[in-house]
């Protein structure tokens, strides 16, 4: 079943990446349980770029069987932007946007058509973009993707 958390408008400093101190290599629910909060940090920054860039937030961390959506907005042009957030600390294996490939993409528009087919959105226009954050850097990927159903 699918469901999306309700909006939250709390403003956040930029999180601290790599390994969290103090954490053994052996704890991987601890591990996992940071992973998550520093996902969450870098989501509301992204969150609060779009909003800059005059994007209405429609649903945040939109989760069904075999996908998920970051960020759902509303552009100014009344395009539905389907968000993914990814961050990297370093180059490694191509950097963050180089993470989004072909299997992540299919996850994502499972959960695209499931959320325009929940949410009767069906006949808007969509696109799928990324927030990637190299480090520090912030990078917005129009059209990061395309799906020829959306």
């Amino acid at each position: 079943m699918c469901h999306a958390r309700p909006t939250e408008t709390a403003h956040r400093r930029a999180p601290a990446q790599g390994r969290a101190s103090g954490l053994k290599a052996a704890d991987n629910f601890l591990r996992r349980r940071e992973s998550k909060r520093v996902g969450t940090e870098y989501e509301a920054l992204a969150l609060d770029f779009l909003r800059r860039q005059r994007l209405r937030l429609v649903a945040r961390n939109v989760t069904c069987r075999g996908g998920e959506i970051d960020l759902v907005m509303r552009d100014r042009d009344g395009v539905l932007v389907f968000v993914e957030v990814r961050a990297r600390a370093g180059g490694r294996y191509g950097g963050a946007a180089a993470s989004i490939g072909p299997h992540k993409q299919r996850r994502i528009v499972l959960a695209a058509r499931y959320f325009l087919v929940t949410r009767g959105g069906s006949a808007s226009a969509c696109r799928f973009d990324a927030v990637v954050f190299e480090g520090r850097r912030l990078v917005w990927l129009r059209d990061a993707f395309r799906e020829d159903g959306c």
